[in-house]
């Protein structure tokens, strides 16, 4: 009988660790409502844009320099303002390894972006996981009196995944005050395009205001954009703090074919516009049908809603599944369901009901 191999020593922190769970995928009969994709394909001269890089023979320019330039034309902003990577997570990540290491500590809402505890673990970083508010809204007051002398990032996500609700412009000024001018302070905004509410925080609007160098915006095209298959996303920056970023970055990550698209997308940003407000339409409405239903469903800015459902998650999913829903159970919180196919509305509702608080 062979003995177990011998293997290599890994990190406890990180053997520890689960392995990051993708939203389930959905067979054909079946609506995909797990992982916040965009049910729209691709916008107007993406797919041939994409077709058209075929040099997949040669490296992409390591710097996305074309999207860089566009991005800063469209900010008004330099190039070297903004940071082109494999999605706004693969930026974190970066922003995460050039600031934090064994004995810091990374400030974030919980519950929020379930990949935040993962990242700040292989970094070596402790987690401070502060509480949402009853309303599922980030507590600032708590996070700013949770930082401390070893606190060198703070994640802001708004809108709040899985939750929804944003962070209001004048309140996030006031966090910005209260943080301490050296604490790296990421604005995690994946979801921003779909916002509606004028009230909320904008990333680039907030660090024009306070010329904070403290201050970074993350920004994708996976999801409004619908290059979720793709990877890219942008953060924008202090130039000194995105080279930090830069330096911890796999080179060549961002593909030619992934910048030949967002360009294209950033080509078709009318179709754009009445995508999106398509979708915070239906969101919109979502809402208020499953509040009817009794679920206490939060303020919803992304293009996703949330049931708080607690204990019952993986009940309350289950059902959904069994009516050809594939939604994303947060085991002991609640339910992410993203806002699809309009097909999908009216099953949605109707399993809901089923299952609502009584």
């Amino acid at each position: 009988m062979s003995e177990d191999p011998v293997l290599p020593r890994i990190r406890p922190e990180i053997a520890a660790l689960p392995a990051y769970r993708q939203g389930r995928q959905a067979s054909s009969d079946a609506f995909k409502l797990s992982s916040n994709e965009n049910p729209f394909d691709p916008l107007p001269g993406v797919l041939d844009a994409v077709r058209a890089s075929t040099a997949i023979n040669r490296y992409p320019d390591a710097t996305a320099a074309r999207l860089r330039e566009r991005l800063g034309a469209r900010y008004g902003i330099s190039a070297d303002d903004i940071h082109v990577g494999a999605g706004s997570v693969s930026l974190l990540a970066q922003l995460l390894l050039a600031t934090a290491g064994p004995g810091d500590e990374v400030v974030y809402a919980w519950r929020s972006f379930e990949a935040y505890p993962s990242l700040v673990a292989v970094t070596g970083a402790t987690s401070v996981q502060v509480p949402l508010t009853t309303d599922a809204r980030h507590d600032l007051p708590a996070m700013a009196a949770a930082v401390t002398d070893r606190t060198r990032l703070i994640i802001v996500c708004s809108p709040n995944n899985p939750t929804g609700p944003t962070v209001g412009f004048d309140e996030f000024t006031a966090f910005v005050d209260a943080v301490p001018a050296d604490v790296l302070l990421v604005l995690d905004e994946a979801y921003a395009e779909f916002v509606t509410d004028a009230d909320a925080v904008e990333g680039h609007r907030v660090r024009a205001l306070l010329a904070r160098p403290n201050i970074v915006m993350l920004r994708t095209f996976s999801k409004a954009y619908g290059l979720a298959g793709l990877r890219v996303g942008y953060a924008i920056g202090h130039t000194r703090v995105l080279d930090a970023a830069r330096s911890t970055a796999i080179p060549l990550a961002v593909t030619a074919a992934a910048e030949e698209a967002a360009l294209a997308s950033l080509d078709a940003e009318s179709e754009l516009l009445h995508r999106v407000a398509v979708l915070a339409a239906r969101r919109d409405a979502l809402v208020a049908r499953l509040r009817q239903t009794g679920w206490d469903v939060p303020d919803a800015q992304g293009n996703f809603v949330w049931l708080p459902a607690g204990d019952r998650a993986l009940e309350v999913a289950a059902a959904f599944e069994e009516a050809g829903l594939i939604v994303r159970p947060f085991a002991g919180d609640g339910v992410r369901i993203s806002v699809g196919e309009e097909e999908s509305i009216d099953r949605l509702v109707e399993v809901a009901a089923s299952v609502a608080p009584r």
